[in-house]
């Protein structure tokens, strides 16, 4: 793959101005890497559907995993880092921003958020390193936007528990040491086991019996990731699995806005990979005895673009900025996610119109990221979900059902 010599992200508004020396040295070693370490070969990744795990044990290095997490050997980065961290790792591929938030922002922060000292104590310093991984299983094949519809149930028994259900779209399961898994228990005096409230976390050890992970294949997106099912048949768990703190649906809602401001962030990187290729092939490529840059229709494509992603970016560093005082909210987190990758969608299909025909050569990058990003538009809420979340906050009233 031709990796750019020298790549320039629009910053049309200076917001690299609110960014201290820490912050930009941060995100340079992190572009560096992807740079000469990770483009090279994700054409090669994505065409035969792998991704080398040992990648893990780089991108630690950067606080990728559990970023926002302070102790545990976790790095204590602030919001504005971490979004960083996560635009850089996704410039390079959905699949490995992917991985940076299965493992972190979702299976490291229910761990942190609702585990016991003793869990914690044990998981999140070798997650940290990316010695030891994890996945964070709550969809199901039945109920993706409706997580309290789930069937997976765990029955209290007087040694622990059993576990039985399916699990689908589960990044790392296949591979993960220990699988956070969100399930209804039944069998506890006083708790409807059909009740959203019924809803509790329990880890799951590699190896458990019951536990039967496998590779999803086929897939025209996110070639580059290791997303799997999970099918439970009678998998029992010891009392010490319970996620001790989870308390209803509410916990796993709560690891997902993690993820989502890692993914208003990480598309970031998408769009702009897809910008700069467009904008230098524009440059380059000559029709008609002149660049394409020179045309009026290109350069309203590339101005749109560069518009739409710096409004993209205001987004992101306003809510990072609200995150660090502990001030963003959920509804806040849905708009930046959906208007984010809505708007990295429509510039990678953009970049690849502006490519032509060489658009869809794994060579370049934009054809890989729009069929990416047509996954993230999907997955952690989908456009609609989070348009909902929003007219609940504007009118009040709930219509997710109706």
């Amino acid at each position: 793959m031709a990796v750019p010599t020298v790549f320039e992200p629009p910053d049309l508004f200076q917001l690299d101005d609110l960014l201290s020396a820490e912050d930009r040295a941060l995100r340079q070693r992190v572009r560096d890497w992807v740079g000469t370490h990770y483009l090279p070969h994700i054409a090669e990744w994505n065409e035969r559907a792998e991704f080398p795990l040992e990648l893990a044990l780089q991108i630690a290095r950067f606080g990728a995993f559990g970023g926002n997490i302070t102790g545990y050997g976790c790095a204590g980065l602030s919001p504005l880092q971490y979004g960083l961290v996560m635009q850089e790792l996704e410039r390079g591929d959905t699949g490995l921003r992917t991985l940076a938030s299965v493992q972190g922002a979702l299976a490291m922060n229910a761990i942190h958020l609702f585990g016991s000292e003793a869990q914690r104590e044990r998981w999140l310093p070798a997650m940290a390193q990316g010695t030891k991984l994890g996945c964070f299983g709550l969809t199901e094949p039945d109920f993706g936007s409706n997580p309290a519809g789930m069937t997976t149930t765990a029955t209290k028994t007087d040694r622990g528990y059993v576990l039985n259900g399916q699990k689908l779209w589960i990044g790392l399961a296949t591979h993960a040491d220990v699988a956070v898994i969100w399930a209804k228990v039944a069998g506890l005096p006083g708790v409807d086991p059909t009740s959203p409230r019924a809803i509790r976390g329990f880890l799951v050890e590699k190896g458990t019996p019951g536990f039967q992970p496998s590779l999803i294949g086929q897939k025209l997106s996110m070639r580059a990731a290791l997303t799997c099912r999970i099918a439970f048949a009678d998998c029992h768990l010891p009392e010490e699995a319970l996620l001790p703190a989870s308390n209803g649906l509410k916990s796993p809602l709560l690891c997902l806005n993690h993820a989502r401001y890692g993914i208003a962030w990480g598309v970031l990187g998408a769009a702009a990979a897809c910008y700069d290729e467009a904008r230098q092939h524009a440059l380059q490529r000559i029709q008609f005895g002149k660049p394409l840059a020179s045309f009026q229709l290109v350069q309203r494509k590339l101005a749109l673009m560069a518009t739409e992603l710096t409004k993209a970016q205001l987004l992101a560093f306003r809510l990072a900025q609200l995150k660090a005082v502990g001030h963003a909210t959920h509804v806040q987190i849905s708009i930046a996610k959906r208007n984010n990758v809505e708007t990295a969608l429509e510039i990678a299909r953009t970049a690849r119109e502006i490519l032509g025909g060489i658009g869809i050569l794994g060579e370049h990058q934009s054809f890989r990221h729009m069929n990416n990003l047509e996954s993230v538009k999907t997955y952690e809420g989908t456009d609609d979900m989070h348009l909902l979340i929003l007219g609940e906050h504007i009118t009040g009233i709930p219509a997710f059902s109706g």
